[in-house]
């Protein structure tokens, strides 16, 4: 059964299973998606004052707060913010911003949609899981010590029965910087003894793998 979960997340991990605008999309939209694409905040203010829809989606449910965290555009995200955008909306494959950016290995813009409003604890994707399990998959130890800070829940287990933790094993490649990932997750505080759907903790995980660092950092005291 891992195995199978293994290759269904390999396969389809939240890296491949968000869907960024295209060259081609991006030319054909107008208005606040444009806007957005471009990076255009004084044509953003321009169109919310007009009265443009804020929630306004593209064809695979993307509102112009997505396309704007796709492209890594602050300014764009802010004008929307400011013209009253909802920081929260999920896209048509269920990702907000922040989850997004952390996919992304974008600090700065994840951080700044958090100042924004866009909530740290939001579950997403089709794996119904957070932005902080996506970002311990990856090895994003960067967004991941932020999405911590911002209170993101450390034990939240998605439906394939893993926490973040979990995750950061599984998925990992046992390197610096999954092991950063695990270390910023422990230090938190974050539940050692949740154990998959085959009764696995994540140090038994570990030990399978042969990752001796992290080992050594889940049997700290």
């Amino acid at each position: 059964m891992r195995i199978v979960l293994f290759l269904l997340v390999f396969l389809t991990g939240p890296a491949l299973a968000q869907t960024a605008p295209t060259a081609a999309e991006i030319a054909a939209y107008d208005g606040l998606h444009r806007a957005a694409a471009e990076g255009d905040a004084a044509e953003i203010q321009r169109l919310a004052a007009a009265g443009a829809d804020l929630e306004a989606r593209d064809r695979v449910g993307r509102t112009a707060v997505h396309v704007a965290a796709f492209v890594s555009s602050e300014a764009a995200l802010s004008a929307l913010a400011g013209a009253g955008a909802d920081m929260n909306a999920l896209d048509g494959e269920d990702y907000d911003a922040v989850t997004i950016a952390a996919v992304a290995d974008d600090p700065e813009l994840m951080s700044l949609a958090l100042d924004l409003g866009n909530r740290p604890d939001l579950v997403t994707s089709r794996w119904q899981g957070t932005a902080l399990i996506a970002a311990a998959h990856l090895g994003h130890d960067e967004v991941v010590r932020r999405l911590i800070e911002a209170g993101a829940p450390l034990d939240h287990v998605n439906n394939l029965g893993w926490t973040a933790l979990i995750e950061a094993v599984v998925l990992g490649d046992g390197g610096p910087r999954h092991q950063a990932v695990v270390q910023a997750l422990v230090t938190a505080g974050a539940d050692r003894s949740i154990a998959d759907r085959e009764g696995m903790t994540p140090l038994q995980l570990a030990e399978a793998r042969g990752y001796t660092e992290i080992i050594r950092l889940l049997q700290a005291p």
